[in-house]
């Protein structure tokens, strides 16, 4: 089982001609709203990739915050962790651009009220993976993730907003390129070079890091091995659910068994995906959407 601790918000969507500048008004013909949250994204495509999925983290109690417990709950993930707190539920703000850009503004509202404590000790003893990223109290993931390792769960860290991380607390850790730097520059590694962030974090804590490219696919250094795994070339609407699409996938399938490599090849395709739809969570791809389109990605290259 994966439990996921981390955010739940509520996504306000606005398809703009281009994304604003700073004090650039720009309008747009609607808005819509649809459930999100790195968390609650990245829980949904865990259990859409075939996990047994539960979901910890803080609502308001208001609408939204029903409405997302309801609405990753008929997805099949197991909802009780979840906590009512005193902030309203959180909002993301999210122009989209025609060419599927966007940028995303969060009011972490109740996220601030997560709490690691939700998550007991039975649950971690009947867990096998720990999912977490960075849009909850930071030291509330890190307690979480020490009780974890120290119960012999496999920690991943998707470290999204970037922010310094805590190697020793983690298993494998997700970022993109500009949260490489982030996490490089806090660990006193200089280079601007992914890979060079991977090999020392591999070498040095014995933490395999994945870092995805975008279209470009993914490349991980893991002790022992080096991957790059190539993009699935589709035509991309909407962006913004392809990075929770690829860690949920990723998490999915390393609890299942799958090695490494074969895990992120699966993770790139559902990213891939996920940029077909509009919005997160409802892009967010099923296993056999990915089984499907397994087969048009490029052989995996040692690196």
């Amino acid at each position: 089982m994966i439990v996921v601790f981390g955010s739940l918000n509520m996504d306000i969507i606005v398809r703009v001609p281009h994304l604003p500048e700073p004090g650039e008004t720009v309008l747009a013909p609607e808005h819509r709203t649809a459930p999100g949250g790195k968390g609650a994204n990245q829980a949904v495509a865990a259990a859409r990739a075939g996990a047994r999925v539960a979901m910890a983290g803080c609502v308001g109690a208001d609408d939204n915050g029903r409405d997302l417990a309801a609405v990753i709950g008929r997805e099949g993930v197991d909802t009780g962790l979840i906590s009512v707190g005193g902030k309203p539920t959180a909002l993301a703000m999210i122009p989209v651009d025609g060419a599927g850009a966007n940028q995303i503004v969060v009011s972490s509202g109740a996220n601030g009220e997560a709490r690691q404590d939700r998550v007991t000790d039975d649950v971690l003893g009947a867990a096998s993976t720990l999912l977490l990223q960075h849009e909850v109290p930071r030291a509330e993931n890190i307690a979480l993730a020490r009780r974890a390792r120290a119960a012999g769960l496999r920690v991943i860290l998707n470290a999204a907003p970037a922010a310094p991380v805590v190697p020793e607390t983690l298993d494998l850790l997700v970022v993109n390129e500009v949260e490489a730097g982030v996490v490089g520059g806090a660990l006193g590694i200089p280079s601007g070079d992914p890979l060079d962030l991977a090999q020392a974090l591999a070498d040095g804590a014995g933490l395999a890091t994945v870092v995805t490219l975008g279209e470009r696919g993914c490349i991980a250094v893991a002790p022992g091995e080096r991957w790059r795994v190539a993009g699935l070339a589709v035509r991309a609407i909407d962006s913004v659910g392809a990075g929770d699409a690829f860690c949920g996938t990723l998490a999915a399938a390393l609890d299942a068994g799958l090695a490494l490599v074969d895990a992120l090849r699966r993770a790139t395709v559902a990213g891939a995906l996920a940029c077909l739809e509009p919005g997160a969570m409802p892009a967010l791809p099923h296993a056999a959407s990915v089984d499907a389109r397994l087969a048009e990605l490029a052989p995996p290259v040692p690196l």
